[in-house]
């Protein structure tokens, strides 16, 4: 882990146009960081996602949770889940991205990777209930992990290392014209979590 981090206050642009991917390294300091991630691991209502695949329904070993403003349900590949209300810590952490980034977000959805056998095959965030064309802000805790985008039509990749205390951000036309994984590493035996903040205009 690297302990002399920087936060890139204007990053450029990781895609093309108003395909918007800006990678702002490390916006938590390593203490900030580290508390977050074991309250995260301890307190957060984990469950295995579900989902229904070309008719199957598929238990992951991955496991996920839903907050939000309200306790709303929502639905993506296929299974619907329940949102549970903030948490302090999650509170804490969406309100420094808020501050980073100037914008305001409703929902959060969180991932736990327990280790690098656990990734997240090649998709693209374009659920009807998100807002169109909103910003997603990934933060990253835990494990430093490859992220990976590539183009629809070209299949040109770029790949990014998200370290622990990094933010991410996905704007703009990406999820139109480019689709992101999560790739699996046997390089990995630490855990990962990840917090999506975005909008859901239904909320």
């Amino acid at each position: 882990m690297n302990l002399f981090r920087d936060f890139i206050e204007n990053p450029e642009n990781l895609l093309d146009g108003e395909n918007i991917v800006k990678y702002y390294g490390a916006f938590l300091s390593i203490e900030e960081a580290n508390t977050h991630f074991e309250r995260l691991l301890h307190t957060v209502n984990w469950q295995h996602d579900q989902a229904i695949i070309m008719g199957k329904h598929i238990t992951t070993k991955r496991k996920i949770a839903l907050y939000a403003d309200h306790a709303f349900r929502y639905t993506y590949s296929n299974v619907t889940k329940q949102a549970s209300p903030w948490t302090k810590d999650l509170l804490d952490i969406k309100g420094v991205v808020e501050n980073t980034l100037g914008e305001t977000f409703n929902t959060c959805l969180l991932n736990l990777y327990h280790d690098g056998n656990e990734g997240m095959a090649w998709h693209s965030d374009s659920e009807k209930e998100l807002k169109k064309h909103g910003s997603i802000a990934s933060v990253s805790l835990g494990a430093e992990r490859i992220f990976s985008f590539k183009n629809k039509l070209t299949n040109d990749t770029v790949s990014v290392l998200l370290e622990h205390g990094s933010l991410l951000v996905m704007a703009g036309t990406t999820q139109d014209y480019w689709q992101h994984r999560l790739p699996p590493t046997q390089k990995i035996n630490q855990p990962r979590v990840n917090l999506t903040f975005r909008n859901i205009v239904s909320v």
